[in-house]
């Protein structure tokens, strides 16, 4: 038997609530893991709240992250004892995640907990570091370099602007925070954002072209924040989008693609190859100072997971959401 936050759905509603299971119950995959941390990452918050369809399978037991260690397996890459991790790859969605304390696995899902990490710390991380990372690859692979210009970061309190701001001012970049949140610009600024800068202009409909500000931007948001970040893109700079909290429209032109040679890149960490999972953590090893974490993270019982999902969806929650399953 072990605990976890179960959704369930019948014909007229949808039902979440923290429960125990039984080991039977677990789906079938080639490893089984006793689950230590995992983590609250927006996409978990819309699942147990119901407020988007992010479900496509009930029951369901949500969470996009786990860590742990493996008890059983019958794939040759792990073996009982190993410590792995996993993000993505539709569990919370169509397999069951990991807020429980068990979780049964495709191997082919899980790499190995880098050495420089705890398993709370690769929770800290997660999902939205792990993403923040891909992001970084992306500038540094069409060119984009320190000292080139101002970096803007969307959703900055979040998890994936945090992680995201202490990465690249620990690489040299000048991180530009853009948020919503006035009141956390000390937080910002210790993470490493050497400006913040109020979301409003950004969000609202603007030009087709607007004068030369960043040498590239990561964005969380879409909508006209994204098509705004692009108009405002210097010459051949990279803009990487990786989220939609501002909407999944763009309402944009082609003018800064084809006059300014400016590049949008897709970032996805869902279905991401497994040898650039590899590669992100791996860079994540090295190039992220580990202190930022704990000013980064904040901790919570599985107890705590239900009404901590609204909370975040609200924006009363910044940076990440590190969960104990066995607290």
């Amino acid at each position: 038997m072990f605990d976890a936050i179960l959704i369930t759905q019948d014909t007229t509603a949808q039902r979440v609530q923290h429960t125990t299971l039984d080991d039977a119950q677990l789906p079938a995959g080639d490893v089984l893991v006793r689950v230590s941390h995992s983590t609250l990452n927006y996409k978990d918050a819309l699942a147990i709240t119901g407020s988007s369809p992010v479900v496509r399978r009930f029951p369901m037991v949500p969470g996009i992250d786990l860590v742990g260690c493996v008890e059983q397996s019958s794939h040759p890459d792990h073996a009982p004892g190993d410590w792995v991790l996993l993000n993505g790859w539709g569990v919370g969605e169509t397999h069951w995640g990991g807020l429980a304390q068990k979780a049964r696995l495709k191997g082919d899902w899980l790499i190995p907990l880098p050495p420089a990490f705890s398993p709370r710390q690769a929770m800290a991380i997660g999902t939205a570091g792990y993403t923040a990372m891909l992001c970084i690859l992306a500038l540094e692979r069409h060119g984009v370099r320190p000292g080139d210009g101002d970096i803007a970061v969307t959703g900055a309190t979040g998890g994936v602007g945090s992680v995201a701001i202490a990465l690249l001012a620990r690489l040299g970049y000048t991180a530009v925070a853009i948020t919503g949140r006035a009141h956390d610009a000390d937080y910002l600024s210790q993470l490493g954002a050497a400006e913040v800068l109020p979301r409003d202009p950004l969000s609202s409909p603007g030009k087709p072209l607007g004068k030369e500000r960043w040498a590239g931007a990561i964005d969380v948001a879409g909508g006209h924040t994204l098509a705004n970040l692009c108009a405002t893109t210097r010459y051949g700079g990279v803009v990487a989008t990786c989220g939609l909290a501002g909407g999944m429209s763009l309402p944009a032109t082609v003018a800064p693609f084809i006059l300014r040679g400016v590049t949008l890149a897709g970032i996805d960490s869902v279905m991401r190859p497994r040898a650039d999972r590899i590669e992100a953590w791996s860079r994540l090893a090295t190039d992220l100072n580990v202190d930022a974490l704990q000013t980064i993270g904040q901790d919570i019982a599985l107890a705590d997971v239900i009404p901590h999902a609204q909370a975040l969806l609200d924006g009363r929650i910044r940076g990440r959401v590190v969960v104990d399953v066995n607290r």
